[in-house]
């Protein structure tokens, strides 16, 4: 079953962006993911099987994660 994360990150360059879209991307079972948000500022991550919690400290070890993330 797919399910869907999305992470609220502090991005802001283009840069930025690409690197969270990679560290996202690498983790196993990721079938999507993307930029949302007028700012955008939050990285969508949808996948079967996909360990959010594991992605979220990915993400938080390159400093881009704000604590209010969604999972669903």
């Amino acid at each position: 079953m797919k399910k869907k994360a999305v992470l609220q990150v502090s991005m802001k360059c283009q840069k930025c962006r690409t690197e969270a879209l990679k560290v996202a991307a690498k983790q196993e079972g990721v079938s999507y993911v993307g930029i949302e948000g007028e700012q955008r500022d939050k990285v969508v991550v949808i996948g079967d099987g996909v360990d959010f919690i594991k992605l979220t400290k990915k993400i938080e070890e390159e400093g881009w994660v704000y604590p209010n993330d969604q999972f669903g």
